[in-house]
C-alpha cells in the first residue's frame, strides 16, 4: 500500500485489479472498519444516540476511530466510483485537525451540553482553536444536523431516514 511499515498488507491481486479499474475496494474497507471495531461500544453508542445524548466527546471518539483506519484518501477510494472522482483531489491527511481544535477548545460541560453554546462561549472556543466563529458555527449545525438524523435513523430505521433526507433536500 506504500513505502512505510504500517502500509504492508496481503496482497489480493482481484482486489488490486478492482482498484486499478477504478471499481473500488469495499471488502477492504470493511475488513479495515473491522479492525476498528469495537462492539461495546458500538452498543453504547447506540445507546446515546437512541437517548439523544450524543455528545461532541463521542464524536471526538468517532472521528479518532476514522482516523485509525488510514489515510482518508485512500479510504475513500475504496467505495466504486469514488476513486476516479477524487484522483485529482488533494485531501490533507489533516482534514480534522481544525475540527479537533475547536471541540478540544470547549469545556468539558459545553463538549457534554452543546445547548449551553452561546455567542460569548462561541467567540472563546473560536480564539482558542484558531479558528473563526463562522467555522465554530458551522461545526455545531453540522453536529445538530447529523444528531437528528442519527436519532430519526435509531428510532424509525429506514423510514426515519428518508423523512430526515426530505427533510434536508426541502431546507436548501
Amino acid at each position: 500500500m506504500g513505502e512505510k511499515l504500517d502500509a504492508v498488507d496481503y496482497f489480493h491481486p482481484s482486489r488490486m485489479a478492482d482498484r486499478i479499474l477504478g471499481m473500488g475496494d469495499i471488502v477492504s474497507l470493511v475488513e479495515r472498519a473491522q479492525e476498528q471495531y469495537d462492539e461495546e461500544e458500538a452498543r453504547r453508542l447506540q445507546k446515546k444516540i437512541a437517548k439523544n445524548q450524543f455528545d461532541f466527546n463521542d464524536f471526538l471518539a468517532q472521528i479518532h476511530q476514522i482516523k485509525k483506519m488510514g489515510n482518508i484518501k485512500e479510504l475513500a477510494s475504496m467505495i466504486p466510483g469514488v476513486g476516479k472522482a477524487i484522483k485529482d483531489i488533494d485531501i490533507d491527511d489533516n482534514a480534522f485537525k481544525g475540527i479537533e481544535a475547536i471541540i478540544y477548545s470547549m469545556t468539558p460541560e459545553e463538549r457534554v451540553n452543546p445547548a449551553i453554546l452561546n455567542g460569548s462561549r462561541r467567540q472563546r472556543i473560536a480564539k482558542g482553536s484558531g479558528t473563526s466563529i463562522q467555522e465554530v458555527n458551522r461545526l455545531i449545525k453540522q453536529f445538530d444536523d447529523t444528531r437528528k438524523v442519527m436519532r430519526m435513523v435509531t428510532q424509525n430505521g429506514g423510514a426515519g431516514m428518508r423523512n430526515a433526507m426530505k427533510n434536508m433536500r426541502r431546507r436548501k
